[in-house]
């Protein structure tokens, strides 16, 4: 989950908390869902953050890998 799913799931769990007054007549208990829906976007964002630089980081596919070889170059065939 990245940043922007957490920081959506947080929202739309807050809106179903706080903002939502309305019955779901006994099926779902919508500040229940939207409990969940804050807890599981707080936990994302900070996993997401916690672990951003170990999985890629920012510029992982702008870096260049270097590779250094010992020794002279090979030669090359010319045919």
């Amino acid at each position: 989950m990245g940043v922007g799913a957490g920081i959506f799931f947080v929202a739309v769990g807050a809106i179903l908390v706080f903002a939502v007054n309305a019955p779901a007549n006994g099926i779902v208990n919508l500040h229940a869902v939207g409990w969940i829906l804050m807890i599981v976007g707080a936990l994302g964002t900070l996993l997401w953050m916690a672990f951003w630089s170990s999985w890629a980081g920012p510029g992982y596919f702008s870096r260049r890998r270097r590779m250094y070889v010992e020794g002279p170059p090979p030669p090359v065939d010319d045919y």
